[in-house]
């Protein structure tokens, strides 16, 4: 479980992030979601320790990240998994190069112990067959699951995503989403992703934070986003026709 508690973060005085709280539960996909400019990025950059706020506290699972020494920031790096917005893949090297870097960074184990580790995490998103490609050779949507084989190959506690659907059609983009919700769920992680996309939402939306010009203005699950009374939720969310003629055909049964 990671705690957020009265975050602020401005940049030249202009507050950015406004007494932000909330919690990102363990063993659930916490989506962060709002408009371009609403203090997401900003936020999930804080919480994983890129930005340091101006005030409050980051709490992992009993330990604030701001009051940490260099020994145990590197411990709290070990435990998180991430999976960037354009998957980050180094050119240079192979499928399986790229899922074994985070293993030969941190991990004490024997060459052959960190390859059949790489190797099971890429079988693990159905990438057993391109081991010795390159992703160049591949599809958005394999460098994707590249990415998230890298990303969990330390089986980290925390997983944080930024924007995983970026640039995915939307069949390839579900099956991101799916995976990383069956992942969330077999390592009992705790799965922090920043998305706007609302297909996301529906689908995989077990925890969600809305922000809007910085402040948390609405938490709830899925199943609450359509019969929320937030207006500004509602202006985000039912920008598309189809989950506004969704909440209207929910209004009629009730």
């Amino acid at each position: 479980m990671i705690e957020i508690k009265h975050l602020t973060k401005s940049f030249d005085g202009r507050i950015v992030i406004h007494d932000i709280s909330t919690v990102f539960e363990t063993g659930k996909t916490n989506l962060i979601i709002g408009r371009s400019g609403s203090g997401k990025t900003v936020l999930l950059k804080n919480v994983i320790g890129l930005m340091t706020p101006d005030s409050g506290e980051v709490i992992f699972d009993g330990r604030n990240i701001l009051n940490m020494n260099k020994h145990e920031t590197l411990v709290l790096r070990r435990e998180m998994g991430l999976l960037f917005q354009g998957s980050a893949l180094f050119d240079s090297m192979t499928v399986l190069e790229n899922v074994m870097f985070p293993l030969n960074m941190f991990s004490k184990e024997t060459v052959r112990e960190r390859r059949k580790r790489a190797i099971s995490c890429l079988e693990r998103v159905d990438m057993s067959d391109t081991y010795d490609l390159y992703p160049s050779e591949i599809s958005g949507g394999m460098m994707k699951r590249a990415a998230i084989a890298r990303a969990i190959a330390l089986q980290p506690k925390y997983l944080f995503c930024d924007e995983p659907n970026s640039g995915l059609d939307p069949k390839t983009a579900l099956i991101i989403d799916d995976l990383i919700h069956s992942i969330t769920k077999e390592y009992g992680m705790t799965t922090v992703i920043n998305t706007h996309d609302m297909n996301s939402v529906m689908n995989i939306g077990e925890n969600i934070v809305f922000t809007k010009d910085g402040i948390n203005e609405w938490n709830g699950t899925k199943e609450q986003v359509i019969s929320s009374q937030n207006k500004a939720l509602e202006d985000f969310i039912f920008a598309s026709d189809l989950l506004r003629k969704a909440k209207k055909m929910q209004e009629k049964t009730e």
